[in-house]
């Protein structure tokens, strides 16, 4: 049938530097047809050994290829193991290591590359972070001080890791302030906001090391200018500046006007703390290692945050990870990297990190359960959900989706409560914020057996979205499905049409609308472009053998429901309908599904 199956989309926190600030509890119009499920990522296990140089090469490009960081490292690393003076294997290994989060053997393998006289921009980058990690700060100003100079030409805020000037002057601005030159290190930031485009992401980096050398009112003075700071990060690290300049009220106003407030709990903690007229320490940089965590990490989010996602991205947040572990939004966003990747079981690792950190942030869990769900492991993503709104029963979003994933499992009955409490927390008043629970909820009911109930609540979520196409589709091929208000059915659909002109689903329910009212000749046209949208779905091809035969075009019918049978019909009682269609025609198979109708004998399968 045309019904489409849909999902509600996870919130996603932004990371710093990537708009908008704060994620916002809106669910945007679910796609038009069910996606095809991701492939769930392979368990890690150790690349198999293979021979010499070639095998192992090819073996890590494709795994590389694919994304999968960590067969694609130890097969790189087995290649190094007969050729250990490559730099092209030395850097992809280098690559993949980091990708994958082994930093220890990542650093290791730096070091080796240093020692051959052979590292790379990246290598640089990775001893650059381990100096920082271990806090030798003077070393890693004096690495920065003997880096070769631009050529000619280059953009001094290129994003390309090691080479990056901007980047390695952050870093030795942080340094610096390791090293106890706060005034060279202020005057470096500075210099560095002249900078065409840089200004808002250095003004941030400027305001938290004026707060860590105790200027609160400087670094106050900057992070209210919301170009500077308008993003999870910079609103906690306000709130603890004006929480230190004895401004608590200020800070309660600042909080509860970011959009997103009630979706954070961290936030809501913060503004909790200060009701009861607590100081907030400023703990959002405990030393500089921190700053340059979030200087990976404002690279990473502005990398991540192109039309397409930088594989650097990636890069940058583990490094981000690596000098500052208890930095939550870099576990966040490679998690979300990975996700894009398909590597869904180590998306997971990260997401476990925050869990086991006790920071069960619903946006993080959110998108844990989207991962856990494409990644075709729905019985862990129920237990996540569970364990959401147990965590945070206040929140609307986390129903939503355990609705979501009991609906996705054909749990309709029990998808239903969730979604009922979802709607409950949101309030009669909320307006348009209602109509996806409400239109996700008709179809658990629908597909429950409960179309009156069901049908109301489509009603009411076109009221809130009018041009909803899918609630326009899905309501209309209900009523055609049930023989039911066909003429209003049809118009339904025709204005879905209209939306969505190339929808494949939206066309099968045109065709079958003109088919049940008998018009046979009009349903041909958008049945064929259905077929041709959707020409491995097996309930569209049966629907349009079936409009075939009703033309006389019963051979074409034949071919249709051949096909149909061969895409595994959704039910058993489907592939015997389609059976009995084959073996003795629609006409046979109609006749006996009249009331009163000799019921046909079952066609034996072949």
């Amino acid at each position: 049938m045309a019904l489409i199956a849909l999902t509600s989309a996870p919130l996603i926190s932004a990371p710093a530097f990537a708009a908008p600030a704060v994620a916002q509890n809106t669910a945007p119009e679910a796609p038009a047809a069910k996606a095809e499920p991701a492939k769930p990522a392979a368990a890690v296990t150790p690349a198999p050994a293979i021979r010499g140089l070639s095998g192992p090469y090819l073996a890590a490009r494709q795994a590389a290829m694919e994304n999968d960081y960590t067969s694609a490292a130890n097969y790189y690393l087995q290649a190094l193991a007969q050729d250990d003076t490559d730099p092209f294997l030395q850097d992809s290994a280098l690559v993949a290591l980091i990708s994958s989060g082994e930093m220890e053997r990542a650093g290791a393998l730096a070091v080796t590359m240093s020692d051959q006289g052979r590292a790379t921009e990246l290598a640089r980058l990775m001893q650059r972070s381990e100096l920082a990690r271990t806090q030798r700060w003077q070393e890693l100003v004096d690495q920065i001080d003997k880096a070769p100079p631009p050529a000619p030409g280059e953009d001094v805020a290129q994003t390309a890791p090691g080479g990056s000037q901007l980047l390695d002057k952050m870093m030795r601005a942080w340094a610096l302030l390791g090293a106890g030159n706060a005034r060279q290190a202020l005057s470096s930031f500075e210099e560095l906001g002249k900078i065409r485009g840089a200004r808002p992401m250095v003004n941030y980096h400027l305001a938290l090391a004026k707060a860590a050398v105790g200027d609160y009112e400087g670094a106050e003075q900057l992070l209210a200018d919301p170009a500077n700071g308008a993003h999870i990060l910079g609103v906690v690290a306000r709130a603890q500046i004006l929480s230190q300049l004895e401004r608590n009220d200020d800070a309660i106003a600042m909080l509860e006007a970011t959009p997103g407030f009630t979706e954070e709990p961290t936030l809501i903690a913060l503004r909790d703390r200060m009701k009861k007229d607590e100081t907030l320490p400023f703990d959002s940089i405990r030393n500089p290692a921190d700053g340059i965590a979030q200087v990976f990490l404002t690279f990473a989010s502005v990398l991540a945050t192109t039309e397409e996602p930088d594989p650097l991205a990636l890069i940058h947040a583990r490094l981000a990870s690596y000098l500052s572990p208890e930095l939550g939004e870099a576990n966040l966003l490679s998690a979300q990297m990975l996700q894009g990747f398909g590597q869904f079981d180590l998306a997971e690792r990260e997401f476990e990190k925050l869990r086991e950190r006790g920071d069960m942030r619903p946006i993080a869990e959110l998108s844990r359960i989207d991962a856990l769900a494409r990644a075709e492991r729905p019985d862990d993503a129920e237990k996540a959900a569970l364990a959401l709104t147990a965590a945070h029963p206040e929140l609307a979003q986390g129903w939503i989706a355990l609705g979501d994933l009991l609906r996705q499992q054909d749990k309709f009955a029990q998808a239903i409560p969730a979604y009922d409490k979802a709607l409950d927390i949101i309030g009669d008043k909320a307006g348009e914020a209602r109509w996806f629970p409400l239109y996700a909820r008709g179809i658990a009911l629908e597909r429950a057996g409960q179309f009156p109930k069901a049908e109301q609540d489509f009603r009411t979520a076109l009221k809130l979205r009018p041009d909803s196409a899918q609630v326009l589709n899905y309501l209309g091929y209900s009523l055609v499905d049930r023989n039911e208000k066909l003429d209003e059915a049809l118009k339904l659909i025709q204005k879905a049409v209209e939306l969505r002109p190339d929808d494949g689903y939206i066309l099968d329910s045109l065709a079958w609308a003109y088919y049940r009212l008998g018009r046979y000749d009009e349903a041909v046209s958008p049945m064929e472009r259905a077929v041709a949208a959707m020409a491995s779905d097996s309930l569209v091809n049966d629907h349009m053998g079936d409009i075939y035969w009703m033309v006389g075009r019963k051979r074409e019918a034949q071919i249709q429901w051949q096909r149909a049978l061969s895409l595994k019909p959704e039910s058993e009682t489907d592939a015997a309908r389609i059976r009995a269609k084959l073996d003795r025609g629609l006409d046979e198979v109609l006749a006996g599904e009249k009331p009163g109708g000799t019921k046909l004998p079952e066609t034996p399968k072949n």
